[in-house]
């Protein structure tokens, strides 16, 4: 069931239930929210499965990776060299596995709240040009690990308010791994200020 609010709706379920570099690049321009703060996606990188070595799911399930492994739709959040919270969207056919790492966002809503998470952000455009940085900035951590993104009542929304993906989103190779770098499965828009580096 879809849920509309003035912000968008949540995203159906049949969204989710997709090969993730399908779902990749048609989650740039989704707003992604957490208690009153929203970013609009405008970066994000594919992880498949069991064939994807750069994946978390290449050597199988684990109590840190049974999120992804677990139904689509759901927020797959994992603390990244020890230091930092990055985030996740579960996307995968049936009997599959895979996910879409939400790398930079678009300030929106609450940024006042994000400037107080982020005081080392110089500028709008760093508060969240990162997968870490979006996480503090949108308070997201590892106690929202599973959460259902569908859910009407869920404690983070991801919304499609209307704005759609670029019909010719940037797409280069994967960054922060040493294996499988040579799938261009990093997906941006255009020339998008908010967007990690590098490009």
């Amino acid at each position: 069931m879809m849920t509309t609010t003035r912000r968008g709706r949540r995203l159906p379920a049949g969204f989710f239930s997709r090969d993730p570099l399908i779902v990749a690049p048609e989650l740039l321009g989704k707003v992604l929210e957490h208690d009153g703060r929203a970013v609009r996606i405008v970066e994000v990188e594919a992880y498949c499965g069991p064939d994807d070595p750069a994946s978390h799911a290449f050597r199988g399930q684990t109590p840190r990776t049974a999120t992804m492994f677990g139904p689509p739709g759901r927020l797959y959040v994992y603390f990244s060299y020890g230091m930092h919270w990055c985030a996740n969207v579960v996307a995968h056919r049936p009997g599959e596995v895979g996910a879409v790492l939400v790398r930079a966002g678009a300030p929106l809503r609450g940024i006042d709240e994000m400037q107080r998470a982020r005081p080392a952000a110089r500028t709008l455009a760093d508060l969240a040009s990162g997968p870490a940085k979006l996480c503090q900035a949108l308070g997201i951590d590892g106690t929202f690990d599973g959460v259902d993104l569908r859910a009407a009542d869920g404690p983070v929304a991801l919304r499609d308010d209307g704005t759609a993906p670029p019909t010719a989103p940037v797409a280069g190779p994967r960054v922060g791994i040493s294996v499988a770098v040579e799938h261009p499965w990093r997906f941006s828009v255009p020339g998008d200020p908010n967007r990690s580096k590098p490009w």
